[in-house]
């Protein structure tokens, strides 16, 4: 493609005007875009390093979690993997304005003067040739006018062929300045752009090197983490045979379970706290073989007046009486009662002797319940002085009532309902007999004699049955002669009890 001159001299101007009126304007401007780009990125690094350590904290978080301790422990590394990235991203962006921001302002402003000046140059060099060109061509032109004239031919032929010899010069010297003017403002266009591209080619080194290391880093970390999230649903072995523990029936119950309502069928409540406590008791001796003395004198220890108010008669379902309609009388405490324990006071003496499953006491001694009900005549409990505990016949207590008992102690809560129940079987004949020696010392003489003459009040009353021989007890067991009422047979035994319904804490209804 040939171009003459004057299109090459156009050329190189547009040339120089380019990088002066576009080239270092639009410099200019990507040094202000490049800043704005370098805040980003340090605003992001910013903001990225302060969501990591918001992971970081969750994570913290979860380690403290039975079953997501590992997952904590990645959310922590994914932190501290990124905020590692990001400080490496930071790095490149210092170079990033090293190498080219700081370089592009140093430049831009010598090139602006540069740039104009060598503009400035060619344009004045390129007149100052093209003007002794012309005026070596208009010489020319008068010298041919004078050698036509036909004097002097030969003199003015000699100067016509100087002048266009020196014409000739000049437009060869003017023609190589056009060129070389072109070839110089090409490459200096060319240099400033291949500066700009060089510039960026080595922060996309940098970067690209920065991605090799995240990769690489992230490479090596990626398949573990996935692994901890694969299944959502896993529970760690460890935590599964804690909450198979927890589901087995032998362990701990919860704290804080509501106690029953009074109004709950009490004969159940009873029953179930008596099995939990004579399974769950390992301490707790088992109950002797035999019944327990019964003796017909309990009912002289007991308030009439007072027994209706204070306590319900329900039937036992236990009773094997021959007598159908002969049914033991059960005192049942009220649901005032239900949170306490239960406590009895001895009316005798009582001694456990080798057998030391059984309670010893004197008369007048306060016993603590630990067992609700009572087991074929016996029951279970706690000396409230001597802190000791073991079985006693029911029959050689009463109930202690609520008066005695806050005059005495304060009540103890209890985790279960309690009932007190005292238990005597009319029809059983058997178990009627007089207590050991040591059980009529303990009382008075006033209150012995007292109790012989209502007792054979009593007796002259009702004709008792024919004493069993092998039930009866000796006359002199206690060293002192037998009352006349406990010679022989329960005299009650003839006597048939009604049925009475007891809802409330009111008196009997008699059907």
């Amino acid at each position: 493609m040939s171009r003459g001159p004057e299109e090459v001299n156009r050329l190189t101007e547009s040339t120089y005007r380019n990088v002066v009126e576009q080239f270092n304007p639009g410099l200019r401007n990507l040094i202000n875009l490049g800043k704005n780009y370098e805040k980003a990125v340090n605003a992001m690094i910013l903001a990225g390093k302060a969501y990591y350590d918001g992971v970081a904290k969750i994570g913290e978080i979860a380690t403290g979690s039975l079953v997501s301790t590992e997952l904590g422990h990645v959310l922590i590394e994914i932190s501290s993997t990124h905020k590692k990235l990001n400080e490496s991203l930071d790095e490149n962006f210092k170079k990033f304005h090293k190498e080219i921001i700081h370089e592009l302002e140093k430049k831009i402003e010598l090139d602006v003067k540069y740039m104009n000046a060598t503009l400035k140059r060619y344009q004045t060099e390129h007149k100052n040739k093209l003007e002794s060109l012309e005026k070596s061509q208009a010489e020319l032109k008068k010298i041919r006018r004078k050698s036509q004239g036909g004097r002097n031919a030969l003199k003015y032929e000699h100067k016509e062929i100087e002048y266009v010899e020196t014409v000739t010069s000049r437009q060869s010297e003017i023609q190589k300045f056009i060129a070389d003017g072109c070839k110089e403002a090409l490459l200096e266009e060319k240099r400033r752009f291949c500066f700009l591209v060089d510039k960026h080619c080595g922060f996309a080194n940098h970067i690209h090197y920065y991605h090799l290391q995240s990769a690489e880093l992230l490479n090596s970390k990626l398949p573990r983490w996935q692994e901890t999230c694969v299944d959502a649903i896993k529970v760690p072995e460890k935590i599964m045979n804690m909450i198979e523990e927890i589901k087995t029936p032998a362990s701990t119950p919860v704290s804080g379970t509501p106690q029953p309502s009074p109004m709950i069928e009490r004969r159940n409540v009873v029953r179930k706290d008596y099995d939990t406590l004579s399974k769950c008791s390992p301490k707790m001796p088992p109950a002797p073989s035999g019944r327990a003395y019964t003796s017909p004198l309990i009912d002289m220890f007991n308030n009439p007046a007072m027994a209706a108010p204070k306590s319900e008669r329900i039937n036992n379902s236990t009773a094997t009486s021959e007598d159908p309609s002969l049914q033991r009388s059960v005192s049942v405490a009220t649901g005032l009662n239900m949170m306490k324990k239960q406590k009895v006071k001895t009316i005798f003496p009582h001694t456990a002797g080798a057998n030391k499953t059984l309670l010893s006491f004197a008369q007048g001694d306060v016993i603590t319940l630990l067992i609700p009900e009572e087991k074929d005549g016996w029951l279970y409990g706690e000396h409230d002085m001597s802190k000791a505990r073991g079985w006693f016949p029911s029959s050689y207590t009463k109930l202690l009532e609520e008066n005695e008992t806050e005059a005495m102690t304060a009540p103890t809560p209890s985790p279960a309902p309690v009932r007190s129940i005292s238990t005597v079987n009319l029809s059983e004949s058997n178990s009627v007999v007089i207590p050991p020696p040591d059980y009529l010392e303990c009382l008075s003489m006033g209150a012995a004699a007292d109790r012989r003459a209502d007792a054979a009040r009593t007796t002259s009353t009702f004709k008792s049955p024919a004493p069993k021989p092998e039930t009866v007890a000796p006359n002199d067991a206690n060293g002192t002669a037998k009352p006349p009422f406990l010679s022989g047979e329960n005299p009650f035994a003839t006597v048939k009890l009604r049925p009475t319904v007891t809802n409330d804490r009111s008196a009997p209804i008699i059907r």
